[in-house]
């Protein structure tokens, strides 16, 4: 996503005048409830309990393949979007898993930002290179800010009105997390517009929505999965049916082996693409991960290869 230009449409689905602005001061309306507080202490317990795995560890992981998959995705999605000497802002960083690929694209400055307190340190760990023996030490080539804070709460252009405007902000595999009630959705959407220069862009990834809601109506209970995953809906969904008038707080609960135990939301992606209109974000580019990886492996040539490959078999 883009984010619009002072004093020019930042939309191309349809007249300026069409769609109300907002101020963050006037999101307030939309308050935080204490069991969004508590959902999102879950989140942060869950991460920071996770400890930073050793090469061996990693690569023994029964999910390593789509660990692999997952990087070269966000990969891709960072050497098409960043530039020499970008400022970035990377909202729900994580143990900083990303640092690596933000030096290759050679950015100028880069501000993390998780709500676990155990993946800041972890970050901040891997980024000074005091890993241990087993992990890969790196010496990064750009400045770094990391911060403990939740992102979709707090208002980040007071905390970094000194680190403004960046070039490109992230979110990667997070974003669903600030679903949970309008009031976080809007937070979060406020802090990518308020923090990105004209013209700045978004980079993100999430859930697909629309296969999840596929497979629950699929499944013959609420629940659905394979030997490394599953995801599993309460009772109060036991219709399969989701309100257009009530797009928030549809909540289910993800595991995946070796990674995630924690609740998530659901994002319709047509609301969070109104929603981000609304905070000045034009939407440039959108696809589902399937459709990214066969797009972008013909496009490097790794796709025929791997083709070639499996015919000789």
């Amino acid at each position: 996503m883009k984010r619009g230009y002072p004093g020019c449409p930042s939309s191309s689905f349809g007249p300026p005048q069409s769609r109300s602005k907002h101020n963050p001061e006037g999101d307030s309306q939309f308050l935080e409830d204490e069991s969004t507080k508590i959902f999102a202490r879950k989140v942060a317990d869950h991460y920071s309990a996770r400890t930073n795995q050793t090469l061996e560890e990693r690569e023994a992981s029964p999910i390593i393949h789509l660990k692999k998959l997952n990087n070269w995705i966000k990969s891709v999605l960072i050497q098409l979007y960043a530039r020499r000497g970008d400022a970035v802002l990377d909202l729900a960083c994580g143990k900083g898993g990303d640092l690596i690929k933000w030096d290759k694209a050679k950015v100028g400055y880069y501000v993390g930002i998780d709500i676990a307190d155990g993946s800041i340190e972890d970050c901040r760990t891997r980024y000074n290179g005091d890993a241990d023996h087993h992990q890969r030490r790196k010496k990064f080539t750009f400045p770094a800010r990391l911060i403990c804070g939740d992102c979709f709460e707090v208002r980040l252009d007071r905390v970094l009105a000194d680190d403004a405007p960046f070039d490109i902000c992230s979110c990667q595999f997070a974003m669903h997390y600030s679903w949970s009630t309008e009031a976080r959705a809007r937070r979060a959407l406020a802090n990518v517009s308020a923090l990105l220069r004209p013209g700045g862009t978004f980079i993100g990834t999430m859930p697909d929505a629309n296969v999840i809601v596929k497979k629950l109506r699929e499944a013959e209970g609420l629940a659905f999965g394979n030997s490394v995953y599953w995801i599993r809906f309460d009772e109060e969904f036991t219709d399969k049916k989701f309100k257009s008038s009530s797009p928030f707080g549809i909540k289910y609960k993800f595991h995946l082996e070796d990674a995630v135990d924690c609740p998530e939301w659901i994002v319709p992606f047509h609301v969070f693409k109104s929603l981000a209109e609304e905070y000045d974000l034009e939407l440039v580019f959108v696809k589902n991960s399937h459709e990214f990886v066969h797009e972008y492996m013909k496009k490097t040539g790794i796709y025929r290869a791997y083709e070639e490959a499996r015919c000789t078999r």
